[in-house]
């Protein structure tokens, strides 16, 4: 009998409804039975992962942040420092630019070592103060993130793996975007879904046809254990 493999799934545009918004119901349940340890990855603050494992009703794995906030479901780790990040969003507005949240928004209200900007913001001025601190900034189709250049997905996944006993070359991961390509060369098998952009498909061993929560179930479908 083949057993499930462990899996890393990427949260927007990969766990998300046809239209890429909201968290499409249809995962819950098969990822509630996997059989293996279930790694959620993402851009997203710490809490929104951890939140969505709870709701889902499995251990709480997590690499947030694009790396930045790692939890091996004992113990939490920061791999960068958000004060940088800071400096940044304080110069870009500063210049007259803001980043498109509201006043009482939530996407950053969280966030310990990095900073989200929206897509309607002018990326250039923010990319040119960013690396005027060393940080990058990278387009992950939902947001701008404003991050540390050195932390990445791929190296939460390694320390999640290694604290939980799995081999990487046992696991399978579904993304969607550029945050999701040190993932796909970090596990044994690498899916993109069909909206994912040019970086992640190139990163990928296969591009589906099928795009958000329809490929992840796709591939849920194709590598669970059987008899």
């Amino acid at each position: 009998m083949r057993a499930d493999p462990p899996l890393v799934l990427d949260i927007d545009g990969t766990l998300t409804r046809p239209e890429g918004w909201g968290i499409d119901p249809r995962v819950f349940d098969p990822l509630r039975e996997w059989d293996a340890p279930v790694v959620i990855a993402t851009g997203k603050a710490f809490p929104y992962p951890v939140a969505l494992c709870h709701f889902v009703g499995i251990p709480e794995l997590v690499v947030a942040e694009n790396g930045g906030v790692v939890y091996t479901g004992d113990d939490v780790f920061f791999t960068a420092d958000r004060e940088a990040a800071r400096a940044v969003v304080e110069e870009y507005r500063a210049a007259g630019y803001d980043l498109g949240w509201g006043t009482e928004e939530t996407v950053n209200r969280w966030r310990e070592t990095e900073i989200a900007v929206n897509l309607e913001q002018p990326i250039e001025p923010l990319r040119e103060i960013a690396a005027e601190y060393g940080l990058e900034v990278i387009d992950t189709g939902y947001a701008y993130h404003v991050k540390d250049a050195d932390p990445n997905k791929g190296e939460g996944i390694a320390r999640i793996a290694d604290h939980v006993g799995v081999d990487l070359a046992d696991c399978v991961a579904v993304g969607d975007s550029i945050n999701d390509v040190s993932t796909f060369e970090t596990v044994g098998r690498g899916f993109a879904v069909g909206n994912a952009d040019e970086a992640a498909k190139a990163a990928a061993d296969e591009v589906l046809e099928e795009r958000h929560a329809d490929g992840t179930l796709a591939v849920l479908d194709r590598v669970r254990a059987t008899t």
